[in-house]
């Protein structure tokens, strides 16, 4: 029975005859004739993950926005309706909670990008190998520590009996008192977010090539010209591509509103915590609030894939 004799004995049957090495030869021809499915037969067990957990997980978010709770059992009622959109929209409380995040998203990102460009021009055009590693760890420096341990110290140094106010009434001027304001919230996420922003710009400025800017010179155009019309065009993808991670991560966070911001400095994450997570238990409000900001972002993201951004990631 599969067996077969040899020198006069029983030999095991070899293991893996001819049909199964031919169709091991098979598969790796084919392999070798179609590079593409050597990148399907890679890709597809890490996006078939991405789809389960990341995308499966927005569209049950995304779903559950159009349920409601039962105000007396408390249970979540699956009949479609636009009652939360329509309570967000109404409601001018909830009005200022998505326009304040908005806003302060929107302003930490210039700020960002004004504070960082200089900066990685000069790390990219300027500074020799030397300064260049030096300041390549004082950019990355900051996130090797703890977003905690960053924004608390932040929040000692914008308190009322701070180092800021400390040092202002030393020096003979008034006390700053931005402490546990939206001023303090920008403050807090411009410093925190402001790497993200510096090396994307970085990574495109450095791939500008000398050529284009002696070509400028050789023209005519002295150092504002060639800084706008060459130098600031092509390195306006990675300025999109950082804002993409100032403006997304300072639209989702609800940390820092909590421990610097004030009574009137609430975010989006602060609604959908307390309202999912909270007493009451509504998360299908919460899933509505939540969603605003994927919808913001996805705007962003297609204004910002035309712009070119993605090129500078």
């Amino acid at each position: 029975m599969g067996e077969r004799l040899e020198s006069g004995g029983l030999v095991a049957p070899a293991r893996g005859g001819p049909p199964v090495q031919e169709a091991r030869r098979r598969v790796s021809a084919a392999f070798w004739r179609h590079s593409w499915l050597r990148a399907v037969a890679l890709l597809v067990p890490p996006l078939g993950w991405f789809l389960l957990l990341y995308v499966a997980a927005l569209a049950v978010l995304f779903v559950s926005a159009f349920w409601s709770v039962d105000v007396f059992t408390t249970k979540v009622v699956h009949v479609w309706n636009v009652d939360n959109f329509k309570q967000i929209v109404d409601s001018a409380a909830w009005r200022r909670v998505v326009a304040r995040t908005v806003v302060i998203a929107a302003l930490v990102t210039i700020t960002d990008a004004v504070l960082a460009f200089p900066f990685a021009y000069y790390m990219a055009r300027v500074a020799k190998r030397r300064t260049r590693a030096l300041l390549f760890v004082l950019v990355l420096l900051p996130l090797w520590s703890s977003y905690l341990v960053r924004v608390y110290a932040w929040k000692v140094i914008l308190a009322q009996d701070g180092i800021l106010n400390w040092s202002l009434t030393k020096i003979g001027l008034p006390a700053a008192n931005i402490g546990y304001s939206n001023t303090a919230m920008w403050v807090v996420f411009s410093y925190i977010w402001l790497p993200f922003m510096i090396l994307p710009i970085y990574a495109a400025l450095e791939r500008i090539p000398n050529s284009f800017i002696e070509a400028s010179r050789d023209l005519g155009g002295r150092g504002f010209r060639t800084f706008r019309s060459v130098i600031l065009p092509l390195a306006l993808p990675g300025v999109l591509a950082g804002s993409i991670f100032t403006f997304s991560l300072t639209l989702g966070d609800y940390i820092t509103p909590t421990l610097v911001g004030g009574a009137s400095s609430t975010f989006i994450g602060n609604v959908v915590y307390n309202t999912g997570l909270g007493a009451s238990g509504d998360l299908p409000f919460a899933a509505a609030f939540a969603s605003i900001p994927l919808i913001v972002m996805a705007i962003y993201l297609a204004l910002a894939r035309r712009a070119g951004a993605f090129e500078a990631l």
